[in-house]
This record gives structure tokens, sequence and C-alpha cells, in this order.
């Protein structure tokens, strides 16, 4: 059985790991982030030993803060190789340095996190790296957790993190807060890899349930906080947040108890979070501000409409029309066959079959899954055959199972 300090410090490394880090990063510099992680790891370490012995202290955040700012000032006190490049880049004297207030406060962890994020997400560093990194340290994800959702291994993980701090260092990219006249530009860039660690989650093939989970929670947790600044709270942000509610208030009906996928049609409606759906209502309308509009507006407003039980004409109908926007916006293979779909459902299935042979993605198993759904109504044997394409042409086992029984369900 796990003792309280068993499940205490997991939790703690999840919630306080990347404000400590954010932080002394901001002492030491972008350039030397391992040895912000180093420090506040071995604090970790000296918290497990430490609590085991002597029992749990009364504010174990606090412990952990002191512990942290003690262990950066004998680093700085004992490097003095360090000390002369410090010193020499903040013109501060050693003294200076090794008595200097390592700055803990909710405000300053805020702006720390924050500046970390557009650090991380910095245009120089490849996508997946910076989904990589953001899992690491501003979410405190373990190298084991982002190799299961990458569905990688740790040496893997662990040579792509090298290689982003290595270019980090490269492009000597800084934790300044960007520029008025950059941050809509840099908050873009933010806001796409906060969908894409959300996406990485909703959509992972991982057959950990509580992982993708905490993926999906992390990246609304980082998008709200977002939103709790007042230059970065734009309304595009809102509008990612609607999407990131409305699709997690469905997270318990897609899974069922083997952990596959259910479909949209087939799910337990009563499982839907309404709670949820309610508060990405609210943030959708917050985003109805200004004069641009995102995909992640028209997502959102899609989401929304998939939240709907009523009215099933005009609610296939608006999802058409908004797919028909977002295509216009920006064209992608999924919102294409998404689209096809919806206007199976708004306006039959004869039209939808003629879009979709157009679409021509052989390579895709989604492309023969939804020709498989679109014949099924029409003409169930050549359903079967498309699914039964689809299944070779699927990557996981859990779509083949998923495939097959459509397949099934044709004969």
């Amino acid at each position: 059985m796990l003792s309280r300090n068993d499940e205490l410090i997991p939790h703690l490394f999840r919630t306080e790991f990347r404000k400590i880090v954010s932080v002394l990063a901001n002492v030491f510099g972008l350039q030397h982030i391992e040895v912000a992680e180093d420090i506040t790891s071995d604090t970790f370490l000296l918290a497990a030993e430490t609590w085991g012995k002597k029992g749990i202290p009364e504010n174990p955040t606090a412990w952990l803060c002191t512990v942290a700012k003690n262990k950066t000032k004998d680093y700085l006190k004992r490097n003095q190789i360090f000390q002369q490049k410090v010193t020499t880049a903040l013109q501060r004297t050693t003294e200076q340095l090794t008595e200097m207030e390592i700055d803990l406060t909710p405000e300053n962890i805020m702006d720390s996190q924050l500046q970390m994020m557009f650090a991380l997400c910095h245009p120089s560093i490849p996508v997946e790296s910076q989904i990589g990194l953001s899992l690491r340290i501003l979410c405190g994800f373990g190298i084991d957790e982002i190799a299961d959702a990458f569905l990688s291994n740790k040496e893997t993980i662990n040579k792509r993190l090298f290689r982003a701090k290595e270019k980090l260092r490269e492009e000597n990219v800084s934790m300044d807060f960007p520029t008025e006249v950059e941050l809509e530009k840099r908050l873009y860039a933010v806001v796409t890899t906060l969908y894409l660690l959300f996406n990485e989650g909703y959509y992972s093939a991982s057959q950990n349930t509580s992982l993708r989970k905490d993926l999906c929670l992390e990246a609304l947790r980082l998008t709200y906080l977002l939103t709790a600044h007042k230059t970065t709270n734009q309304p595009f942000v809102n509008a990612l947040i609607a999407l990131m509610c409305f699709h997690s208030s469905r997270f318990e009906a897609r899974i069922n108890a083997e952990g596959e996928l259910i479909l949209y049609e087939e799910q337990d409606r009563s499982l839907w979070n309404k709670e949820l759906i309610e508060k990405g209502e609210e943030y959708l309308n917050r985003s109805a501000t200004g004069e641009r509009i995102t995909k992640f507006h028209l997502e959102a407003a899609i989401a929304y409409w998939h939240t709907q039980t009523e009215n099933h004409h005009e609610k296939w109908s608006n999802i058409l029309q908004l797919y028909n926007q977002l295509l216009q916006l920006e064209y992608s293979p999924a919102a294409a066959l998404n689209r096809t779909y919806a206007l199976a459902k708004a306006n039959g299935y004869a039209n939808a079959i003629n879009e979709a042979l157009k679409l021509k993605l052989e390579n895709n198993h989604l492309y023969f899954s939804l020709l498989g759904e679109l014949y099924k109504e029409v003409n169930p044997t050549k359903a079967a055959e498309y699914f039964s394409i689809a299944i070779k042409k699927a990557k996981t086992e859990k779509d083949k199972l998923l495939l097959q029984r459509k397949m099934n369900e044709c004969k």
C-alpha cells in the first residue's frame, strides 16, 4: 500500500517542478536550463529521503521552495567558473549573486512560466521538440511518460530534448517576454503548440487513458495561464480554451472499458460533462471580439455544435458551413474528411460519397474508413471492402479492432 509520502511527492513534482525550474532558469539564463532542472530534481530527491524519515512538513510546497533557494545559492558559491560567466553577463558581484533573493512568489512564478512558454515555443525549434520540452519542463512529465505519449522510447526522447536544448543555446534564446510588436506572432505559435499538445492527448494512440487525460488537462492549464495575463488574453486564446472544454466534455464517452474508441454517434450522451460544455460556451463567447477569425474560432464552434443533441438538421448544416470556412482558411486532410461526414449528415450520403471520392487520400486509413461509413447506408458490401482496406492501412491494434467490428456489421 502506498504511503501518503509516496503519493504526495509525484503530485508535487507534477505541480511544483515547472514553477521552480521556470524561476531558476530566469536566474541562470535559458542556456543553463539543465542547471535549473538538476537543482529542482535534487530538491525533490531530498524531499523523498527527508520526508520518509522525518515525516511530511506542515507546508510541503514552502519546504521545496526554501530548499531550492538554498541549493541555488550553494551552487553559485561553489561553482566559481559559472559565477564568473553570470557575473560578466549581468555585471553583478559574487557576493550579490550568492545573496540574491530567489523570487518564488506567485506573481513571479506566473511570469516565469509564461516567459518559459514563449522560449520553448521559439520558431527555431521543431514542433515535436517544442511539445516534448513543454511536457518535460512546463508540465513536469517524466521521460517514460513522454515516450509513452509519443509511442517512442526513452533514448529517442532524451536525444530529442538534448538537441532542442542545444538549439536554444545556439540561437541564444532568452526568457525575455516578447515585445508588443512581435507578441501576437509569437503568441499564435505558442497557442498552436498547446493545441497540438492537447491533440496529442485527445487523439493519442497510447493505451494509457490516465496519461491521455493528463496531457489534455496540462494543455488546458497552460492555455488558461495565458488568459490570466492581460497581454496574452487574446480572443483566439479564449477560442482554444473553448475548443478544449468542448472536446474534454466528451472524454469519458469516447473510450470503453477495453480502451477502444467509441465513435461520436455511438457515445452515451449521459457521460458528457455538462459543466465543461457550459465553460466552453463561456469562453467561446469571450472569443467573439475583435475582427480576426482564426482556425481556433472555427474549430471551437464546430466542437460546440457537436455537444448539441437537438435540431439534427440545423446542427449538421452549421457544422458543414463551419468546415467550409475552415478549409478556405487553412486546408487539412483531416478537416476535409470531417467536412465530408458533415455533408452526409446534412445533405445525404450520395452527395457525400461523390465528394469523398474526389479527395483520393489513398494512404490514409481514415479515408477508407469514411468511405466505409458512407457506403454502409447504400451498399453494405462495398462498405465492407473499404473497411477491409482501412484495416490493412491502420497503424494501431485499437484502430484495427474498431474497423473489424465495423466490417462485421456490414456482413
